[in-house]
């Protein structure tokens, strides 16, 4: 686990980092990057559009033109097309995740109808709590075991292709390197979250953000965690269970970031909000909803506005300046 963070982080920290609400219906990071004190210019990353990474006028006229877009989605597709060894054992990599993706999932749905029987059995209270508790602990178990399978199937595709080494990555580092230098704060758009996880880890942005600001929303904020967590209580297909996907970069540890909230949560199930809650303890289910703003710096953490944390009794409030304090940033 700890290899895996420093590969992605060892160039640094940096020097705040702010989760924001959904920006595309109303957008609140030019407010953010004021209130931070950034006045220089924004690299942006909108790799979770993946081929539509470009169309992204409204967020540069929001910053008013003093933003540089990073592209890279398309940079990873020139480094492809320049090394097809490297290309094509990041398909099967791919592939591989994805076929891990799938036993889990029966596994995880499985574990949580067996929750749900159980938590509706009547029997004496302690004996109900016991056996509650023993449910979470095995979908527990399943989440971290598929984590771990994550890791060592990504450290073996590490150790094998040693991606950081090859010429065409490598010229790609440098170029970004070289944007970024010039630019004291980088925004982390949404879109597809495992396409935008891929490219950050690919050109190592924890290490280009050293002693940037970093503003982050909807799959970019959940990239930033330790680990990313999908969720939707009302898909339009499929049972809504909450999966883990994989390790996220690190930089805000002790969460779970739950992007769109107001769309993607049932918050007035009791039952569905409290095993959340249970599941991914001790670490905080943070919510942001539209307009919501967390962030910590140098300085410690700035009061959130509009952040909503869910609770191990099925309720949610905002989320307190305690729990707040306890979720960790690698800060310099």
């Amino acid at each position: 686990m700890k290899r895996r963070t420093e590969s992605v982080t060892g160039g640094g920290a940096p020097r705040a980092v702010v989760l924001l609400g959904a920006q595309r219906f109303d957008p609140t990071l030019r407010d953010a990057i004021s209130d931070f004190g950034v006045k220089g210019k924004i690299a942006t990353i909108t790799a979770g559009w993946q081929e539509r990474e470009t169309d992204d006028a409204d967020l540069v006229e929001h910053l008013e033109g003093r933003c540089v877009n990073l592209r890279l989605h398309a940079r990873a597709e020139e480094v492809f097309k320049a090394d097809p060894e490297l290309h094509e054992a990041h398909r099967t990599r791919q592939a591989l995740l994805r076929q891990r993706q799938d036993f889990y999932r029966i596994r995880l749905e499985h574990a949580l109808d067996t929750e749900l029987v159980i938590s509706q059995r009547a029997a004496p209270e302690a004996m109900l709590e016991e056996e509650e508790r023993a449910s979470v602990d095995a979908i527990r178990e399943l989440d971290q075991r598929h984590l771990e399978r994550c890791e060592r199937d990504r450290r073996q595709f590490d150790d094998t292709i040693r991606p950081a080494r090859r010429a065409a990555v490598v010229r790609q580092r440098a170029e970004l390197a070289a944007i970024v230098s010039e630019c004291e704060g980088i925004a982390i758009a949404g879109g597809h979250v495992a396409s935008l996880l891929n490219r950050l880890a690919l050109f190592d942005i924890g290490a280009l953000a050293a002693n940037k600001v970093v503003f982050a929303w909807c799959a970019g904020a959940m990239a930033l965690a330790e680990r990313v967590v999908l969720f939707h209580d009302s898909p339009p297909q499929g049972p809504g269970a909450a999966e883990v996907l994989d390790r996220g970069l690190g930089l805000v540890t002790n969460a779970v970031v739950l992007p769109q909230p107001e769309f993607r949560l049932r918050l007035d199930d009791r039952a569905r909000v409290a095993l959340m809650a249970r599941r991914f303890a001790p670490a905080h289910c943070i919510a942001l909803p539209a307009r919501a703003r967390v962030g910590w710096s140098r300085g410690g953490p700035s009061a959130p506005y509009g952040v909503l944390e869910l609770r191990d009794d099925g309720t949610y409030q905002t989320l307190q300046s305690h729990s707040q304090a306890a979720i960790k940033v690698r800060l310099p």
